[in-house]
């Protein structure tokens, strides 16, 4: 009668350790890829000040440039999840986009995430303009050849 209930005691632990073991091969494995700087870091950026010197001394070195010689710094995490036998998926991307002028000064900061497989613009700092490079003069008389008499005949 002794040897029946260390029997079934044993019984019993083996097959809670094995459920265990087995609910535990399916719950997902996170890994995270990558480096995003902190949100207070990221204010500390003047634009229009900033040089891409002093960017890396306040957020860090980014681990890719742009392919220009005179691009951006991008700073990019993402998050994949794996469950037992299937592919890994990607649940999360984030990416901070640091562009600069020809001068090396910051012309913009930029926060973008990934929303069901889009790229979706999270933050702005400064929105760009088509027409920053020219002045107000210039933008006036740079219509005078494009007159169509015949338009205004109606």
């Amino acid at each position: 009668m002794r040897i029946d209930r260390h029997v079934k005691k044993t019984l019993l632990t083996a097959t809670v350790l094995a459920a265990g073991l087995t609910l535990g091969a399916c719950s997902p494995q996170y890994s995270n890829h990558g480096y995003i700087p902190p949100q207070e870091d990221l204010e500390k950026i003047t634009v229009g000040q900033d040089t891409r010197d002093t960017v890396a001394e306040t957020v860090g070195v980014p681990a890719s440039a742009g392919l220009l010689t005179n691009s951006g710094y991008y700073y990019v995490r993402s998050r994949r999840q794996a469950m037992w036998f299937m592919a890994p998926r990607e649940t999360e991307r984030e990416v901070v986009a640091v562009s600069f002028d020809s001068n090396g000064v910051v012309q913009n900061v930029e926060r973008f995430g990934l929303e069901r497989g889009n790229v979706v613009s999270l933050d702005r700092r400064v929105t760009s303009s088509p027409i920053s490079d020219k002045s107000f003069i210039r933008q006036l008389l740079g219509n005078i050849g494009r007159l169509n008499p015949a338009a205004l005949a109606g």
